[in-house]
């Protein structure tokens, strides 16, 4: 089975506080933007950073998509937060701190008697240690559950653990973050990388994070843009392999084999599946290019 979402290589949070921000989110080249109301913004700020990204929303970002993270809901912003973007032009709700199945039951529920968008979807925050340990109750807790953000910074905070390079502390945490996600059919995001002058250890991670399978990586500068784009996104080789593979594949099958060989090794069923999944990917990058 083939599961392509939408292109997600690269996911900008962009604070909600801060209109010159989001109104230079419409040019950047992300494919999906975090308009966010909760980490990025102070409490004195919530209401203007809700009536800012509101109104950023009406005039749209293009091609790019746009999903609020609101405040949680046993928070005093939370409720609000919902009741405003469930009728807005948001693609979907990002849920901060989930650690059960319960809070993105609630969300649901919340966005049908709000009458929200049939295509409006929930994102949720995988950032804390009872998360991990909940991870297939997340996973499967509702239809209109979609995608899994890993928030490595808060989760890094709670282990009293310490950034490394090649993230030996959250191993374990990515690792099962993507197995539930590929087990639900959700998307999967990596956390984001801190330091801004840090361009080889961007690099390095998002490599790591592609390795392990995840769809693309939060970001939280604009300049990190275009490496998460080019990491995540599938290269001429890659995209060239997969049909020579589709190809020499077709020919075995024609002539009655189950197997091909292509340069010297084996082609199989599942080889196909992938190489499919990286032309989708490729054909639906093309479209909004």
């Amino acid at each position: 089975m083939i599961n392509i979402h939408r292109p997600r290589r690269s996911v900008l949070y962009m604070p909600g506080a801060n209109t010159r921000a989001l109104e230079k989110a419409k040019i950047l080249p992300a494919d999906s933007l975090i308009l966010d109301l909760e980490d990025a913004v102070a409490p004195d700020t919530k209401a203007a950073a809700r009536a800012n990204i509101l109104t950023a929303l009406e005039s749209g970002f293009g091609y790019r998509e746009a999903v609020v993270r609101i405040n949680g809901l046993n928070t005093a912003w939370g409720l609000d937060d919902l009741r405003t973007f469930a009728a807005s032009k948001a693609d979907a709700i990002v849920l901060p701190k989930v650690e059960s199945a319960a809070q993105i039951q609630a969300v649901a529920t919340l966005l049908k008697e709000l009458n929200a968008p049939a295509t409006m979807t929930i994102w949720a925050m995988i950032e804390t240690p009872m998360a991990i340990f909940k991870l297939q109750e997340i996973a499967s807790a509702h239809p209109l559950l979609e995608s899994l953000v890993l928030g490595t910074s808060d989760l890094v905070k709670d282990l009293h653990a310490r950034h490394t390079p090649n993230r030996a502390e959250t191993q374990t945490a990515l690792s099962l973050s993507v197995l539930a996600a590929r087990a639900y059919g959700l998307c999967v995001l990596d956390g984001v990388h801190l330091s801004l002058d840090d361009e080889a250890g961007l690099k390095q991670s998002c490599i790591q994070g592609r390795d392990m399978g995840f769809d693309g990586k939060t970001l939280i500068h604009p300049n990190q843009i275009a490496l998460a784009n080019e990491i995540f996104g599938p290269s001429p080789t890659e995209i060239s392999e997969a049909q020579e593979k589709i190809a020499a594949y077709e020919v075995a099958i024609q002539s009655g084999a189950g197997i091909a060989v292509l340069n010297g090794r084996l082609i199989e069923e599942l080889h196909i599946q992938d190489a499919k999944r990286i032309l989708a990917l490729a054909s639906a990058l093309r479209m909004i290019s």
